[in-house]
Order: structure tokens, then sequence, then C-alpha cells
């Protein structure tokens, strides 16, 4: 391919609302450009690595037992409405209607599509398991796009599936899926940059997620981390070992002045008691079964709520913080509320909350809170579950070692989905007994775009991108320096490039007429593994320059050897 034909352009100005480094070298190498908010184009040399990649994916979904197929991306509000996700799901899925005036959606993920194919196609256990995956376009409108291709609404993602005739034979084959994920990071060039941790499994619903998490300094996810027994969680699911809470007798409710104490803090540094005998109450309105509920959450004042724990508790489809108003509306007051005759809220406490005894609490009154509130005796709560938002320096779940916090960006993730679609959606087969049994199902998802993000992310100098060899857009790089006088370089180079494209290598030629160092910068900025130079100085010595992306030195190799060296190279490049 001649650099001088493609539809590209690099920028030697890093764009101003580009914050992620693989953001600002995607723009300034060329690889993609914006069309709209969190929508890019993908430019020939961004194509060619995105094409990689999904080769990549494609013979690893093969190798375990996954084959290929492509479903629409249009699909009818009637296979959302029958899983009961068209109403759940919120407005990051596109709606809309045909000329019929029938429901339609643009499809964020294919669980629906899947199962009614499954539905149609599977009849008898003899057929199980059965594993497909598609490599396919999926829009998701994200309110907040950012990082480039790192959170986008239009997005390239990688969606597997897996149908069992029980848990027993999913168990058995997702570990096969979880080994596909990990060579195929590893040949992406992340290998072990990328841990697998537990994670929350969100509007996929199921039992049990993992997600293959790049570690990133400027990752959106928070994840926790345990040296000691390997305990690895995403900060929206994880836990820790609770202290044990000891016996107490409840005390008489008193309410005493806190004139100007609106805070944990300032309550407890006012009453002169630790935070932790105090309660935190937290506002929300949820969306939960297509209604809108006031929740009153409450944690330990020495603890943060997660509200992914707390979605999951109320099995809320949205949460949305309280206005004042509507906190005043259940009769409670900011500032100082509490869980005591408030009406028309449903009241969801952690349960150091309610094993606990005690504790300091709002009074619902202006300049008030009560002491020695208890669940149980002053206010009922409607829901108890685990709230807290375990933060480092917390004891492991598993060993009680204070577990490490550190960043991610999802790369990749697994879900057991179970029945929950084959049973809403009547996908059964007929077992070994002629007994018709939903499909436990599976789940398997990488983004493409978010991929190559990371991979730059992890392959980068101060010049620009440096693309392992496995998704690099081409092998080789030809770069032709003609002088004032030229001395055959072009017609070196084109002899050099039909030699080097035969020996089966993906090369580009940099034919433009421009000066040396505009070609070296974009050649470092574009980051191909192996560059040739060609230049009057070599030709006159029947040599060129050979360098390689990631190293300085330079060599001279010898034109009729040229094309052995490079292959090589490119060998060596592959097992790096």
């Amino acid at each position: 391919m001649r650099y001088s034909r493609l539809l590209t352009q690099t920028l030697r100005e890093v764009p101003a609302d580009a914050d992620a480094i693989s953001h600002r070298l995607a723009l300034r190498a060329g690889l993609i450009r914006p069309l709209a908010a969190g929508i890019f184009s993908f430019l020939p040399l961004g194509l060619r690595v995105k094409q990689k990649i999904e080769q990549i994916l494609r013979e690893e979904m093969e190798r375990a037992d996954c084959f290929e197929i492509s479903m629409p991306v249009v699909q009818p509000a009637e296979i959302w409405r029958e899983s009961g996700r068209w109403d759940d799901v919120g407005h990051e899925m596109v709606r809309m209607k045909d000329r019929g005036d029938r429901d339609m959606c643009l499809a964020m993920t294919h669980e629906e599509a899947v199962t009614d194919l499954a539905r149609h196609i599977a009849h008898s256990y003899r057929q199980l398991p059965l594993s497909a995956f598609q490599i396919q376009t999926k829009f998701r409108d994200e309110p907040r796009s950012r990082g480039g291709l790192i959170r986008v609404r239009e997005f390239t993602m990688k969606d597997g599936y897996s149908f069992h005739i029980d848990q027993g034979s999913l168990d058995a084959y997702y570990p096969r899926m979880y080994e596909a994920y990990q060579r195929i990071f590893e040949r992406a060039g992340l290998g072990e940059q990328v841990i697998v941790v537990e994670s929350d499994p969100g509007m996929m619903g199921g039992t049990e997620a993992h997600e293959f998490m790049y570690l990133n300094a400027g990752g959106e996810d928070t994840l926790l981390l345990c040296d000691r027994c390997g305990y690895n969680a995403n900060r929206q699911v994880a836990t820790h070992r609770r202290e044990a809470i000891k016996a107490e007798s409840a005390k008489p409710l008193e309410k005493v002045a806190t004139p100007n104490c609106k805070t944990i803090e300032d309550v407890a540094s006012f009453l002169n008691v630790p935070q932790h005998e105090t309660a935190k109450a937290v506002f929300f309105v949820g969306t939960i079964g297509g209604e809108e509920k006031f929740i009153f959450a409450m944690v330990r004042g020495d603890s943060e709520l997660n509200e992914t724990k707390l979605t999951n508790a109320v099995r809320a489809q949205a949460l949305r913080p309280a206005t004042d108003a509507e906190i005043i509306a259940v009769g409670a007051v900011p500032g100082y509320a509490s869980p005591m005759a408030v009406t028309d809220a449903l009241v969801v406490v952690d349960e150091a909350i309610a094993q606990g005894a005690n504790f300091v609490s709002g009074a619902n009154e202006d300049g008030c809170h009560c002491l020695n509130v208890n669940a149980g005796r002053d206010f009922e709560a409607d829901v108890i579950a685990d709230l807290v938002a375990v933060q480092e320096g917390m004891p492991c779940p598993k060993c009680e070692t204070p577990l490490d916090s550190t960043r991610g960006i999802e790369v990749g993730n697994l879900f057991k989905l179970g029945t929950k679609y084959s049973d809403s959606m009547g996908a059964t087969v007929l077992d070994e007994n002629g007994k018709a049994r939903p499909l436990v199902m599976g789940c398997y998802g990488i983004g493409v775009g978010r991929l190559l993000a990371c991979i730059i992310e992890a392959h980068h100098d101060e010049h620009g991108i440096i693309w392992p060899m496995s998704v690099a857009p081409f092998d080789v790089e030809i770069v032709v320096l003609t002088g004032r006088k030229p001395a055959g370089e072009r017609e070196a180079a084109e002899k050099l490039y039909g030699e080097l494209t035969a020996a089966g290598l993906d090369v580009l030629l940099d034919d433009r007429d421009e000066r040396a160092g505009v070609k070296f910068n974009d050649a470092d900025l574009i980051g191909i593994p192996i560059r040739l130079t060609i230049g009057s100085r070599g030709l006159s010595k029947g040599q060129v320059e050979l360098k390689l992306r990631h190293a300085y030195d330079r060599v001279d190799v010898v034109l009729d050897q040229v094309v052995e060296r490079v292959k090589a190279e490119k060998a060596k490049l592959i097992h790096r």
C-alpha cells in the first residue's frame, strides 16, 4: 500500500478534547476521526489494526468451538418485551418505530436475538452444548462518552453465547472461554497487564460474572486486590471481612441539639463520638418495576455507600439522586434526616446498621439529631443488604489481608446467564427423559475498539505508537528519501516493495513528496514495527537502513539480504 493514496492525515498538535493517551495518539496517527460525540470513523491504518484484532478473536473463538454468525442490529421490541428488558433498560437503548408503527430498537447486545435463534434450532439435549459468536457494530447511547475509543456510543463488539442442558455443562465450558480470553490478550500484546476480577452482571443478569481488566491509572473502574490469596474484584461488587459486632442493649432514644451539623464529620466532632457510631443517610429515587420509588439508604458513618450494591439490593432498573423537595415530601429533613416516621419510602440499610445498636442519626428536625437509634425498634428496614463501597486497606473477605486498590479498563467480560433469558422467552430442549428444560446460557464479550485503545495505552513512547507485530497495520514501512538529484531511490524502493510483498509481508511504502523529518516523525507516530529507509547515501553502498520501532539502534543491510532479514525480525517480534 502506498502512503500517498491513503485517506488519512497525521496531526502535529494534540487535540484539546483528548485526555487519554490512546485517544490523542489514535487521532494524531490518523487511525480514527470523530463524526459526533462517541462516534468515530476508522481510517485505513486504524481499520487494519481493528481487522487484525478481529482475526485473533475469530481464531481463538473457533479454537474454543465457538463459531461465527451474524444477527441484526435493528430488532423488534417483542423479543425485548419477552425478556423484560424493554422496560428495564434505560435511555442507553435507542428506540424507534418502523413505517408500520411497530416498536423497534438498535440492539446494544444480542441475548434476546440469540435466544430466539436457539429456541427455534435447539430441540434436544443431544444438540448441546452449542456456542456461537459475532463481531458486529452496536449502539449504546452513553451519557458521557470519554477516552476516544474507551467509552463510545457506536462500537464493534465480539459477543459470544453458549447454550447448555444444565449448570454443570456451563461450568465445564466456562473455563474454555476464560482460557481463550487469556490467549487473546496475550496475542494482542497485553499479557500480564490484564487481570481477571469478579464483577457485577448488571443489565445482563445471571449468577456470576468476571471482567478482564487492563491495569491503567486512567481507567474508569476501581479494583480491589489481595496479594496474599488472589481475591480480585471490581469495587462495584467487592466485599470485605466485617468486624464482629458486640452485642449491646438498646438505650433510650434521646434527641439532642446539633446546630449547623449537617455532615457526619460535623456531628461526630460536635458530639465527640466516633464516626462508626453514626448512621449516614443517602437518598435516591429508583425505577423499580417501571415505577419511581423513593429510597432511604443508610450505612455507618465511617463507610461510603456503593450505588451498584444498592441498585441490586432493590432490583432497580435505574437510580438517580433525590432532590431536596423529594426528601422533604417523605417526611425527612435534608442534613438531619432519619428513617424514623418517613412515609412512602423504601428503607434500605447496611448489615452493620441492622446488626449494630445505638447509632446517632438525624431527628428529622433542623439542628437536631437523635442518640441511640436502633433498627427494629425505632424504624423498620424494608431491605437489609451489604451496601458498603470497599476501600483500600479494608480486610480481604477471604484472608483478612488489607486490600490494595488500583484502576483498570474493562477489555472483556464473561457472564453465567443461567436461565434468565430462556425462562422468559420459552427456550427449552428435551432432556434424556423427554422433559422440557430451559437452556442454560453463558455470554462472552470483548469490545474491539476498546481493546485497540488499550493496546496503544500499553505500547507507546513520547514519539507515538509502538504496535505489537500481531496487530500492527503493516509489518514494515519503507521510507523513501529523495534528494535534489535523484539517484534511483524511488526505483529501488518500488523493487524492494514488490519483493517484500511477494514474500508475504504487509508493506507500507511512504512515497509522499515530503521532507525526511516529516516522514520519520510520521513513521514513529504510526508505529509500524519495522522501518526501512532508502536514501542515496545507502544506495551508493548497496545498502538499506533498518530500524525497529521499539529500539534506538539502526543497522545497514545489504539490498539482496533485506527480505530475509525483515522476515527474521518479524518472526522475533511476533514472539517478543
